[in-house]
């Protein structure tokens, strides 16, 4: 029944990835978020059967179907990445889906909700080197809210400890300073913007952790491309939000505690 389940959110996390890409692309442009998707190209209205997540970008061998210009990756990639963190959100709570269904339909629309607007901001950011700073006031208003509304057990509305209204603060203030004296060479200040949020999203212990493990794959990441990109160098502007939200979402989904204060 659990697996069956989690294939369900899955799926649904497919369509809403699908959904996202059309955000990512649109956002800050005249576009707009209504009408049918369209190709990038010949701008050709999509057939119902080209807007199948994953599955339509496999069949049509990634290309368009009318003017055969290749299609980016970024739309199976990120259909996919959401797939697979509904699914992993729906077994960590699980066990309130068993007890109270109710509970549990509002703790996973919040999770959802935010960790689709990580998704977001991660891929707007490596297409601009931008994070918006409507998604980052979005995300910490949402944030701020879930202090007073989630816990680590799910729903749980409660008066926030004064270490878990400073967690933001906490984090984001590094990330600041970092931006100030380096006149934001080193870090762009909406990675301290997505900072506040993360705190108070992830509390103080996870949060911490989630940091450590973005700057980890961050410096792997930067020195492969270095290595082996001709695109890049020791000089190229390498986004830091897509690793800020891996390694949130690797904390949150895993519970890493590798600094464990607070929780």
């Amino acid at each position: 029944m659990t697996t069956i389940l989690a294939i369900i959110f899955l799926v649904f996390g497919l369509i809403i990835g699908s959904f996202l890409n059309v955000v990512i692309f649109r956002l800050n442009t005249e576009k707009g978020f209504h009408g049918r998707s369209k190709c990038m190209n010949c701008r050709k209205q999509l057939c119902w059967y080209e807007l199948f997540p994953i599955f339509s970008f496999l069949f049509l061998g990634g290309r368009c179907k009318t003017c055969k210009t290749k299609i980016s990756l970024q739309y199976p990639l990120v259909e996919l990445l959401t797939g697979v963190v509904f699914a992993l959100l729906f077994l960590k709570f699980q066990n309130i889906f068993y007890t109270d269904a109710l509970i549990f339909a509002g703790t996973m629309a919040y999770y959802a909700s935010m960790f689709s607007l990580l998704i977001v901001i991660a891929i707007y950011d490596i297409r601009h080197k931008i994070i918006p700073d409507i998604l980052a006031l979005v995300f910490g208003v949402l944030a701020f809210v879930g202090l007073f509304l989630f816990s680590s057990f799910g729903f749980n509305p409660h008066i926030p400890t004064i270490l878990e209204f400073l967690a933001g603060i906490i984090i984001a203030v590094p990330f600041a300073l970092v931006w100030l004296l380096s006149k934001g060479v080193w870090m762009g200040l909406g990675d301290a913007k997505l900072a506040i949020g993360l705190g108070w999203l992830l509390g103080l212990s996870r949060v911490l952790s989630g940091v450590v493990v973005s700057f980890w794959s961050g410096a792997i990441i930067g020195l492969l491309l270095i290595a082996f990109s001709k695109k890049h160098s020791v000089k190229s502007e390498i986004p830091f939000a897509p690793f800020l939200v891996l390694g949130a979402i690797l904390a949150f989904l895993f519970e890493l505690h590798l600094f464990p204060v607070g929780f």
